[in-house]
């Protein structure tokens, strides 16, 4: 058998740079970025990096094995010094959800607190169901140095450390403690992230001297491979059930999540609802899975959402979950949908699919709506009131008009609408936390794409480094970042990255006086 003679991190930054991918029709280039192509042609078949590159910041615990693996390797494999481990994770989180989980992003960090520092980043992809590969530095395996300068010691376990915090918010874990234990750790976190099911972070703790640890690997190993995200079909059975409560219904309505755009599945979605005139509300991650002029889309679901969507809602006498999680302000904590209303949820896991007591479909969404609407046939709903569709955007324009008082403060509601007037048709609308993302829910008018929101974990602190990474996957689209000023004192240092890469986007900062949408949240619990 052929070796080659490499130190881990040397083997794992080699072997990162030729895990590979079917190149997406609307993939291209990161913007700025000096690097040579990830692309490559196999044959007929155009591939490009399933990670295409690092986020890094370096120190004790990771500069001198993965640093210097990562400058062995610059030609194939690039690395981008971010300002905060934290945001790093939400520009490379960021990166992934633009691009539909079908690319991804590393991020490493040196031990202690640059591993702590992405735990919630960790956890922010774990609840959005996101890839990130985390790779932090570790211990010494060999424990001549113990403890190590910045080592958390655990007084009744010795195999404890500091990285054992993404435990729980990681969907992969390992910790590498010989060179050789990367030959199935690896291949095992991308089919994590690969996974349409199980997707989300994957963690390497990696310990600091087995980083620079020589091996001879085998040259097979190296060997590119292609990752194919598989689109897992439907039991027919399911189907049958399935079909036949929605046949009983007259007055369904759709609730379509974040799982419709990682199925690439919106343009089925449109069709389905046309066909057998079903009107689809929207959740956080599920809003421009239809653009806001599709006639079905009646706006946003839940809490935050438009008089049209729940009024459907309320009237609902089976409610069709697709790629959806179903959390409290979708469904206003299982109070929005009507009395003795039918549940059936859409979703890729079973998990989610059986949520609530739901009558179950799994499977991708676009298989299985193609294979319930020829399960439903000619089956078209009770005809719905058009004009309550009509009545809110109406509603949308006029809270979204300039105000008549040009010195008064303008609302969320007036800035949005300023922003709107303002942006062209491939403008994409992101946020995470505070009060704008129930406004932008409920008021933004997106072409099909045009709207990003971080709400799984309503992180503060997404906002800055997160529109980095929208633009860095979709440089043609121009990128809208509403931030209020204490998630953006929080964490704004990525604007010194996107400089320094030259990745342009939009900030519309506003002033609410710091955490403004908290007092207001204490103001009507004191029932002002």
């Amino acid at each position: 058998m052929s070796t080659i003679r490499l130190t881990a991190a040397q083997a794992m930054v080699k072997w990162l740079s030729v895990q590979m991918t079917p190149q997406t029709p609307s993939s291209s280039e990161a913007v700025g970025q000096q690097t040579p192509s990830s692309s490559e042609a196999v044959g007929e078949q155009k591939l490009e990096r399933f990670i295409e590159g690092m986020w890094a910041i370096f120190g004790h615990g990771n500069v001198a094995g993965i640093g210097e693996a990562l400058h062995m390797f610059r030609d194939e494999f690039p690395t981008w010094r971010g300002q905060n481990e934290q945001t790093m994770g939400h520009a490379a989180i960021a990166y992934a959800k633009a691009k539909k989980r079908t690319r991804a992003h590393a991020v490493t960090s040196s031990i202690g607190p640059g591993s702590t520092n992405l735990v919630t980043a960790a956890a922010l992809a774990h609840v959005n169901r996101l890839p990130v590969l985390i790779v932090a530095g570790d211990v010494f395996a060999n424990r001549r140095p113990d403890p190590v300068l910045q080592q958390v010691e655990d007084f009744d376990d010795g195999t404890v450390s500091a990285n054992d915090c993404f435990r729980p918010v990681s969907r992969y874990y390992d910790r590498i403690t010989r060179p050789e234990h990367l030959l199935t750790a690896l291949p095992r976190a991308l089919r994590v992230m690969t996974d349409p099911a199980n997707c989300g972070p994957a963690v390497l703790a990696f310990c600091q001297d087995v980083q620079t640890e020589a091996y001879d690997w085998p040259e097979a190993f190296f060997e590119p491979r292609v990752w194919h995200i598989r689109r897992p079909g439907v039991d027919t059975d399911e189907v049958a059930r399935v079909a036949e409560i929605i046949r009983g219904a007259k007055n369904p309505v759709i609730i379509a999540g974040g799982g419709v755009i990682y199925a690439q599945a919106e343009a089925t979605l449109g069709d389905f609802a046309m066909k057998h005139g079903i009107p689809v509300a929207e959740t956080q991650a599920g809003k421009s899975s239809l653009a806001q002029a599709h006639p079905m889309n009646f706006g946003a679901s839940g809490v935050d959402g438009s008089a049209a969507a729940n009024a459907i809602s309320e009237n609902a006498d089976v409610v069709i979950g697709v790629g959806t999680r179903l959390q409290d302000f979708t469904t206003g904590s299982r109070t929005l949908f009507g009395q003795g209303a039918k549940l059936v949820s859409i979703n890729v896991h079973g998990y989610d699919a059986a949520k609530h007591g739901a009558t179950s479909l799994v499977g991708d969404a676009r298989v299985a709506l193609e294979a319930l609407s020829e399960a439903l046939g000619d089956y078209k709903a009770s005809t719905f009131d058009p004009a309550m569709r009509e009545d809110w955007l109406r509603a949308v324009d006029a809270y979204c008009a300039r105000p008549d008082d040009q010195a008064a403060k303008p609302t969320d509601g007036q800035v949005i609408g300023a922003v709107q007037r303002a942006t062209g048709e491939n403008a994409v609308a992101m946020c995470a936390a505070g009060t704008m993302p129930g406004a932008l829910k409920l008021l933004w008018q997106p072409s099909q794409g045009g709207y990003h929101m971080e709400y799984g974990y309503s992180c503060m602190g997404y906002e800055v480094a997160g529109a980095m990474g929208i633009k860095l996957a979709t440089p043609e689209r121009e990128v809208i970042c509403f931030v209020g000023d204490g998630s953006y004192m929080m964490a704004n240092s990525e604007l010194a990255t996107a400089v320094m890469r030259r990745v342009p986007f939009t900030v519309v900062l506003t002033d609410n006086r710091g955490y403004g949408c908290i007092n207001r949240l204490q103001t009507m619990g004191c029932g002002g």
